[in-house]
Protein backbone atom coordinates (compact mmCIF):
# COMPACT_ATOMS: atom_id res chain seq x y z
CA UNK A 1 0.00 0.00 0.00
CA UNK A 2 1.56 3.56 -1.16
CA UNK A 3 0.30 6.44 0.56
CA UNK A 4 0.16 9.97 -1.64
CA UNK A 5 0.01 13.60 0.38
CA UNK A 6 -1.09 16.16 -1.56
CA UNK A 7 0.56 19.01 -1.66
CA UNK A 8 -2.35 21.47 -0.23
CA UNK A 9 -1.77 19.31 2.94
CA UNK A 10 2.00 19.92 3.59
CA UNK A 11 3.26 23.64 4.79
CA UNK A 12 6.87 24.55 4.16
CA UNK A 13 8.24 27.50 5.90
CA UNK A 14 11.82 28.60 5.00
CA UNK A 15 14.31 29.76 7.73
CA UNK A 16 18.03 30.75 8.32
CA UNK A 17 19.96 27.40 9.28
CA UNK A 18 22.09 27.60 12.41
CA UNK A 19 25.44 26.40 12.06
CA UNK A 20 28.67 27.47 10.42
CA UNK A 21 28.18 28.57 7.25
CA UNK A 22 30.01 31.94 6.80
CA UNK A 23 28.29 34.73 5.49
CA UNK A 24 25.64 32.80 3.12
CA UNK A 25 24.24 31.37 6.56
CA UNK A 26 23.12 34.77 7.70
CA UNK A 27 21.92 36.02 4.05
CA UNK A 28 19.66 33.09 2.56
CA UNK A 29 16.75 31.15 4.38
CA UNK A 30 18.08 27.45 3.25
CA UNK A 31 16.71 24.98 6.30
CA UNK A 32 12.89 24.26 6.04
CA UNK A 33 10.18 23.92 8.84
CA UNK A 34 7.93 21.27 7.20
CA UNK A 35 4.18 20.65 8.84
CA UNK A 36 2.07 18.17 8.03
CA UNK A 37 -1.21 17.24 10.58
CA UNK A 38 -1.32 13.96 11.15
CA UNK A 39 -4.19 14.50 13.15
CA UNK A 40 -6.67 16.20 10.64
CA UNK A 41 -5.16 14.58 7.24
CA UNK A 42 -8.14 13.46 4.78
CA UNK A 43 -5.43 11.50 3.26
CA UNK A 44 -4.76 9.11 5.76
CA UNK A 45 -6.67 5.70 6.34
CA UNK A 46 -7.71 5.68 9.82
CA UNK A 47 -5.84 2.78 11.06
CA UNK A 48 -2.57 4.49 9.46
CA UNK A 49 -3.45 7.72 11.49
CA UNK A 50 -4.19 6.01 14.91
CA UNK A 51 -0.65 4.33 14.55
CA UNK A 52 1.54 7.62 13.91
CA UNK A 53 -0.26 9.75 16.82
CA UNK A 54 0.74 6.90 18.99
CA UNK A 55 4.49 7.06 18.35
CA UNK A 56 6.23 8.57 21.35
CA UNK A 57 7.63 10.91 18.31
CA UNK A 58 9.24 14.17 19.67
CA UNK A 59 8.55 15.30 16.21
CA UNK A 60 5.03 15.35 16.92
CA UNK A 61 3.17 18.25 18.53
CA UNK A 62 -0.07 17.75 21.16
CA UNK A 63 -2.72 18.98 18.71
CA UNK A 64 -0.96 15.95 16.26
CA UNK A 65 1.00 17.96 13.82
CA UNK A 66 4.01 16.43 12.88
CA UNK A 67 7.59 19.63 12.25
CA UNK A 68 9.94 18.54 10.51
CA UNK A 69 13.02 20.24 10.28
CA UNK A 70 15.43 19.60 7.44
CA UNK A 71 18.98 22.23 7.36
CA UNK A 72 21.98 19.42 6.58
CA UNK A 73 22.25 20.37 3.04
CA UNK A 74 23.49 23.84 2.02
CA UNK A 75 20.77 24.55 -0.70
CA UNK A 76 16.95 25.39 -0.12
CA UNK A 77 15.90 22.25 -2.66
CA UNK A 78 18.27 19.53 -1.05
CA UNK A 79 16.65 20.43 2.31
CA UNK A 80 12.97 20.62 0.84
CA UNK A 81 13.62 17.17 -1.13
CA UNK A 82 15.52 15.35 2.72
CA UNK A 83 12.03 16.74 4.82
CA UNK A 84 10.00 15.19 2.46
CA UNK A 85 11.58 11.80 2.25
CA UNK A 86 11.95 11.88 6.35
CA UNK A 87 7.82 12.82 6.49
CA UNK A 88 7.44 9.94 3.52
CA UNK A 89 9.47 7.66 5.56
CA UNK A 90 7.24 8.44 8.83
CA UNK A 91 4.55 7.71 7.24
CA UNK A 92 5.56 4.23 5.49
CA UNK A 93 6.52 3.59 9.37
CA UNK A 94 2.57 3.25 10.49
CA UNK A 95 1.49 1.33 7.29
CA UNK A 96 3.45 -1.68 8.96
CA UNK A 97 1.09 -3.10 11.86
CA UNK A 98 3.28 -3.84 15.03
CA UNK A 99 3.81 -8.19 15.47
CA UNK A 100 1.78 -9.23 18.14
CA UNK A 101 4.10 -10.63 21.21
CA UNK A 102 3.97 -14.03 21.81
CA UNK A 103 4.34 -14.80 25.06
CA UNK A 104 6.79 -17.65 26.10
CA UNK A 105 8.06 -19.11 29.45
CA UNK A 106 12.02 -19.30 30.15
CA UNK A 107 13.16 -22.94 29.89
CA UNK A 108 13.90 -25.09 32.90
CA UNK A 109 17.63 -25.01 32.11
CA UNK A 110 17.67 -20.78 32.19
CA UNK A 111 15.68 -20.76 35.58
CA UNK A 112 18.22 -23.57 36.84
CA UNK A 113 21.15 -20.94 35.44
CA UNK A 114 19.63 -17.89 36.72
CA UNK A 115 19.10 -19.68 40.72
CA UNK A 116 23.21 -20.93 40.19
CA UNK A 117 23.74 -17.63 39.30
CA UNK A 118 21.77 -16.05 42.49
CA UNK A 119 23.04 -18.84 44.96
CA UNK A 120 26.74 -17.64 43.55
CA UNK A 121 26.40 -13.90 44.14
CA UNK A 122 24.89 -14.67 47.52
CA UNK A 123 27.92 -16.67 48.45
CA UNK A 124 30.29 -14.12 47.51
CA UNK A 125 28.35 -11.43 49.73
CA UNK A 126 28.46 -14.07 52.87
CA UNK A 127 31.87 -14.06 52.25
CA UNK A 128 32.24 -10.65 52.60
CA UNK A 129 30.47 -9.98 55.78
CA UNK A 130 32.15 -13.09 57.69
CA UNK A 131 35.85 -11.66 57.25
CA UNK A 132 37.35 -10.25 60.20
CA UNK A 133 38.64 -6.97 60.33
CA UNK A 134 40.76 -6.94 63.28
Amino acid sequence: MHIRIPEHEIVERFVRASGAGGQNVNKVATAVELRFDVARSPSLPEAVRERLLARRDRRMTDAGVLVIQAQRFRTQERNRQDARERLQAFVESGLRAPKPRVATRPTRASKERRLGEKRQRSTIKQSRSRREWD
